[in-house]
């Protein structure tokens, strides 16, 4: 009997390790790489995962004539290249070893976006409690789209160390009414428009958490010459997007290789008190986010935070004066090659600090991607913009970039203050002359030697251009002693 038992269990054991060897050496692949998924059209993209060490894997697709055959490297991991073309029939793939057979269908090439940032990114269709998204109603409805893909990195928690695959995610899917009420609205409404626009496949990946810093999105060899890291006491479980690195480990680092066309940004409200520091930060996230994908500077464009309460209207001496912030994301254009901005002075609201109209924002996104990427250069992307100024009696006269055609206000212009030499801003009229400039007077400054537009937290932009675009506040001054009065 004791005999039995010993042989018995000598068999179980040795079916037990043939198991084990015989998922180990499975093929296993990453999340994104998956049926449904949307490869990057008419280019070489990247298919990875992992196996057995020095595993034989055969690759079948079913637009390339010949297989491809790989072998793993000594840790088990593997990597292709692909060519895919333009064509839009749905295609498969199919991955073979000794041990596994994955098939991958209804694979399709088009154009796939990253969609990333903070709450205005991660803010979905359905809205937050008592926070509507403006049209999304009429969007559910009419979402059914099989050309439109959807994948979600879900929150779970950050990582002290760069993963290979996401901890949770939601698998790509079909755009339904189900699938985008809990999508991204910013990122929807741009992937919806541009599928149609393009008639061609849109992929959107998602990977968003509100509240995040821009710290929490770069890697450590990113923002080390910034400032200094130290995880080692740190729960990572607890408020990880305050946390440097932790967001770019867990829900950046396992996107990377997979293709994209490029990446669309809403964040900066997490970093309004430090927003010099932001203009040496972010840039750095983009150079090593693109280092990292290898596929060259590809499209960067990005959201200006819309106006918002935050603690009150503050003076300029106080570092939650957002104004600092929307002046930094301007400058940043000129720092992060092939970037664009979608400003939303117009759009924000007093209270809270979750725009409802996500639509604008998407579409001021989308024309900048169909001017600069997808060369419909007839579409405006970008409202009027300080050029100059010149002493005009006794006020100020401005010039604007981007104003071909005009500048235009619904009701009147607000926002304008002027200071003298003294550094003593006053509010200001400001009315527009010759339809492309703006003269800006007050009897408080006689001899006015700065101006500046909607230089504060909360604000309602009134300068447009006729495609109704708005301008970024602005000022012409360098000043960090001045002060406001106010009305």
């Amino acid at each position: 009997m004791k005999m039995k038992k010993i042989t018995l269990l000598l068999v179980m054991t040795t079916f037990n390790l043939m198991v084990l060897q015989s998922v180990y050496a499975e093929i296993k692949l990453p999340a994104l790489v998956s049926s449904d998924m949307v490869l990057q059209r008419n280019t070489t993209v990247k298919i990875w995962g992992w196996a057995d060490a020095n595993e034989k894997i055969s690759i079948k697709t079913s637009w390339l004539k010949k297989s491809i055959n790989i072998q793993a490297d000594a840790e088990g991991n593997w990597l292709v290249d692909l060519q895919t073309n333009n064509s839009k029939e749905a295609q498969s793939i199919i991955l073979k070893s000794k041990t596994s057979s994955i098939p991958l269908e209804n694979i399709l090439f088009g154009e796939v976006w990253l969609c990333s940032g903070q709450s205005n990114m991660e803010m979905p269709l359905k809205g937050y409690a008592g926070q509507p998204i403006f049209g999304a109603a009429d969007a559910v409805a009419k979402a059914n789209n099989p050309n439109l893909r959807l994948f979600s990195v879900t929150r779970t928690s950050g990582s002290k160390t760069p993963l290979k695959e996401v901890l949770k995610y939601s698998a790509w899917q079909q755009a339904t009414p189900e699938s985008v009420m809990k999508f991204s609205a910013v990122a929807y409404f741009y992937g919806q428009q541009l599928q149609e626009i393009l008639d061609a496949p849109v992929g959107l990946i998602l990977s968003a958490w509100g509240g995040s810093s821009v710290q929490a999105w770069m890697s450590t060899e990113a923002l080390i010459p910034y400032q200094k890291i130290d995880l080692t006491n740190r729960d990572i479980n607890v408020k990880p997007n305050a946390i440097p690195t932790a967001l770019y480990n867990s829900m950046i680092n396992p996107l990377i290789p997979f293709t994209i066309k490029g990446a669309i940004w809403y964040q900066g409200e997490s970093n309004i008190e430090e927003a010099e520091k932001y203009k040496k930060l972010f840039p750095s996230m983009v150079e090593d986010w693109r280092k990292r994908w290898t596929i060259g500077d590809f499209p960067f464009y990005y959201a200006q935070i819309a106006p918002y309460i935050y603690s009150g209207n503050e003076t300029e001496q106080n570092s939650k004066n957002s104004a600092f912030m929307r002046e930094v994301q301007m400058q940043c254009l000129d720092l992060i090659p092939n970037s664009g901005i979608a400003i939303a002075m117009d759009i924000g609201t007093e209270n809270p600090i979750h725009p409802p109209k996500k639509k604008e924002v998407a579409d001021r996104l989308l024309y900048n991607a169909l001017h600069k990427t997808y060369g419909y250069t007839s579409v405006n992307y970008e409202g009027p913009r300080f050029d100059s100024m010149e002493i005009k009696d006794t006020g100020l006269l401005i010039k604007f970039k981007n104003e071909d055609n005009g500048i235009y206000s619904y009701n009147g212009l607000e926002g304008f203050e002027l200071a003298g030499s003294d550094k003593v801003f006053y509010p200001a009229t400001a009315k527009i002359v010759d339809r492309k400039k703006v003269l800006v007077s007050s009897d408080k400054v006689s001899n006015p030697v700065a101006v500046r537009y909607d230089w504060n937290n909360w604000v309602k932009g009134t300068l447009l251009n006729t495609n109704l675009l708005p301008a970024s506040s602005f000022r012409t001054d360098d000043w960090t002693d001045a002060t406001t009065v106010k009305k």
